[in-house]
């Protein structure tokens, strides 16, 4: 029996985006656009995570693509570890230092201690795979 958990109790609103690790925004980027039928409507490079990332909508949530910018990059070595394909999943969450507080309450392990400065003017936190069924999970928290 699987229980049903309402996200908005949890402090997770909604699915903010999925992240797709590619060799290359450029070559991906196509494939996405005519696949969604919608163009990229913005690109960024992350330096905290030494990442470019490239944005498509999709219907209420995005679709980010991730390209390494250098070989020390997560997505670098997420890539030659498992290939091209989807990264994590994002969640959209109101406050995310109380969010991070509550899972680390609920025994969930955070990749970091603190906030970082994400693509798309938010704030982000990475839970840790080995605690979600080998899924990243995002946080995301709004800047505007």
């Amino acid at each position: 029996m699987y229980a049903v958990i309402n996200l908005q109790y949890l402090g997770m609103d909604k699915i903010e985006h999925i992240g797709i690790a590619v060799n290359s925004i450029a070559q991906a980027g196509n494939i996405y656009e005519k696949l969604l039928g919608t163009p990229i409507y913005k690109t960024e490079d992350v330096a905290s995570e030494s990442v470019k990332t490239a944005f498509l909508q999709c219907g209420p949530n995005k679709i980010e693509l991730l390209e390494a910018l250098n070989d020390d990059s997560p997505i670098a070595k997420f890539i030659a570890k498992r290939g091209e394909g989807v990264h994590h999943i994002a969640f959209e969450v109101k406050d995310i230092r109380v969010e991070m507080a509550r899972l680390k309450g609920e025994g969930f392990v955070l990749l970091n201690d603190e906030p970082k400065q994400g693509a798309d003017n938010k704030l982000v936190c990475f839970v840790h795979p080995k605690g979600v069924n080998g899924v990243l999970v995002e946080l995301c928290e709004s800047l505007v």
